[in-house]
């Protein structure tokens, strides 16, 4: 599975990212483009660490983390955390520039690294990590047909 935590994958997320518009219809779901910039620049915060979001139950946490994250399709329409949905979009071209830094400066986890507790996978590997932020990124796009 792709990772983000490959330099040419980050490079083409940002420049996919840099050809999506304010105006882009999706291809499916609720979010305008700019609401979904906002969401993924929350679950970049997650992910950074900025925002906590509490752990949800979740039976059988490990083996759907892994049947998600490195084996299915991400799902049209997947639930999500009401505060991934939180974040007000402000002016088009500084939340682009937000969060085409964030991914930007996205890097593998030196060894030992704390990593943050996903709120419905829960603790998870730095390869869980790095994939699911490609294949979440990646799904938003398609959804924009970037």
């Amino acid at each position: 599975m792709p990772s983000l935590y490959d330099s040419a994958r980050r490079h083409e997320i940002v420049t996919r990212l840099a050809a999506l518009t304010p105006d882009r219809s999706p291809a499916w779901g609720r979010f305008s483009a700019p609401q979904m910039v906002a969401h993924l620049t929350e679950a970049y915060r997650m992910y950074r660490g900025e925002l906590q979001i509490p752990l949800r139950p979740m039976p059988l946490r490990g083996v759907v983390r892994r049947l998600f994250i490195h084996h299915l399709p991400m799902p049209k329409g997947a639930p999500t955390a009401p505060q991934l949905l939180a974040r007000v979009p402000t002016t088009w071209a500084a939340d682009l520039e937000s969060l085409s830094s964030m991914i930007d400066a996205v890097r593998a986890p030196g060894q030992g690294a704390a990593l943050p507790i996903h709120p419905l996978f829960g603790p998870m590997t730095s390869d869980d990590w790095g994939v699911l932020l490609y294949k979440h990124t990646d799904h938003h796009l398609r959804q924009f047909s970037v």
